[in-house]
This record gives C-alpha cells, structure tokens and sequence, in this order.
C-alpha cells in the first residue's frame, strides 16, 4: 500500500466514522456560511419577539428603551436584546445592514422608509406586508401593514 492510497483509506474511514456520529447523534452538516446566516435568522426572530413584547409602549423622541422608545431606537433595542448591536439612527442602520430584496425578504429583516437617499424611518418585518414599529409622537408600538412603497429591506448579521 502507498502513502497516498494509505492516507486515501484513512479519510474515507474517518468520513465514515463521522458521518455514523452524524447520524446516531442526529447532528447534521451545514454548508459553509450557513452556520452564521442560521444565527443571523436565530438573532433577526429573537429581535422581532422583542419589539412585539413593546406592543403598547409609548414614542419618545430619542428614546431607546426599554419603556418608551423612537423607531431606530426600538429597533436598536430589540437587536441588543437579541445579541447583535445596531447603530442609533435609522440612516446608521440602513447603512449597517446587508441590502436584500423586498422578494427576499423575511420576518426579523429591517424595514427602511425612504424619500429619495435619505432614510426616515425603520421598523422590523413581521411578515405579511407588516411590520413592528415605534410610528410618532402621540403613538404607541404596534403591529402596521407597510403603507408606502418607497421602503429598501436589511439583513442585520
């Protein structure tokens, strides 16, 4: 037996010997980079079960929790609460997240209002064309349909 048909034979025993331990331990295997976009989704829900649990929290210009909060500022918090930390304003945020498609969007994604550049306001997809968010002064957090078509979408992590 040559070095290289010896070391071949070893590999295919230890794949074996692994995915045995795969499949009695009922582990599986994850393509590379799906491992941090399974904890990108894991923090995005943990962060949109946060703004949900405010439902009913007043706006407070500047606020960021954990009673009152202003949009960026219940986005940051609900984010923070879920391990990941975002920038305060919504333009910072925007700027900060991985841009996606409105087609590919998913609940725990970001949702940025837009006139022209310039980003005005944000709030946590929900699914359904809805989304969790801290609307103005007056108002309190609460589940909306989107009403603009002039929103972009980000992927936080």
């Amino acid at each position: 037996m040559t070095a290289h048909t010896h070391v071949s034979s070893l590999a295919v025993r230890l794949g074996t010997v692994c995915a045995l331990a795969l499949a009695v331990t009922g582990a599986t295997t994850l393509a590379p980079g799906a491992t941090h976009e399974a904890t990108a989704a894991a923090v995005a829900t943990k962060a949109l079960h946060v703004a949900a649990s405010k439902k009913g929290s007043p706006y407070q210009f500047g606020a960021t929790g954990p009673h009152r909060f202003d949009c960026s500022g219940l986005t940051l918090y609900s984010f923070k609460q879920a391990g990941h930390k975002l920038p305060r304003t919504a333009q910072q945020q925007y700027n900060h997240a991985r841009h996606i498609s409105g087609s590919s969007r998913k609940a725990g994604d970001l949702v940025f209002f837009h006139s022209g550049g310039h980003v005005y306001h944000v709030g946590i997809y929900a699914g359904n064309g809805k989304i969790w968010h801290s609307p103005k002064a007056g108002t309190v957090v609460r589940l909306e349909r989107i009403w603009s078509h002039s929103v972009w979408y980000g992927r936080v992590g």
